[in-house]
């Protein structure tokens, strides 16, 4: 399976990589969220229902809830959006949405490595990771 980024992506191989059970359901979430990158769990609930059938919203949002724990997705929440899914973890990239449709696409970080920002202040936190949304209209909404 390819992402949609042009990168082999193996469902199951990632899966086991972390010690989840390979399972239909699990293999269909992850498989959409590499295919569809930045999809909301009702959208992947039903692109996994095409591809199997019958499965609860419940079974994807605990398939969900165990990739992003066990570091296979990332989760996004956009402000006055539903949470959305991606395969690419890792690189601290940002993401650019849409204010009219709410399309969202991948930035690589802004400058430099990881965490790619850094604070004015830390208050005494160890900064590992910085989180960016750009905001704006796509070519589409212009």
């Amino acid at each position: 399976m390819q992402r949609m980024d042009g990168h082999h992506f193996d469902p199951a191989e990632q899966l086991r990589s972390v010690g989840l059970r390979v399972t239909a359901p699990r293999v269909a979430v992850l498989g959409t969220v590499a295919e569809h990158p930045h999809s909301d769990a009702d959208h992947i609930a039903a692109q996994v229902r095409d591809t199997l059938g019958s499965v609860s919203t419940q079974a994807v949002y605990d398939v969900l809830k165990a990739c992003v724990g066990a570091g296979l997705l990332r989760r996004i929440e956009p402000a006055g959006s539903a949470a959305r899914y991606e395969t690419r973890i890792g690189d601290n990239h940002h993401h650019l949405v849409c204010r009219r449709c709410g399309s969202v696409v991948d930035i690589d970080c802004v400058v430099g490595a990881a965490p790619c920002l850094t604070p004015s202040d830390d208050h005494g936190f160890v900064v590992d990771e910085a989180e960016v949304t750009f905001w704006g209209l796509c070519p589409n909404c212009r």
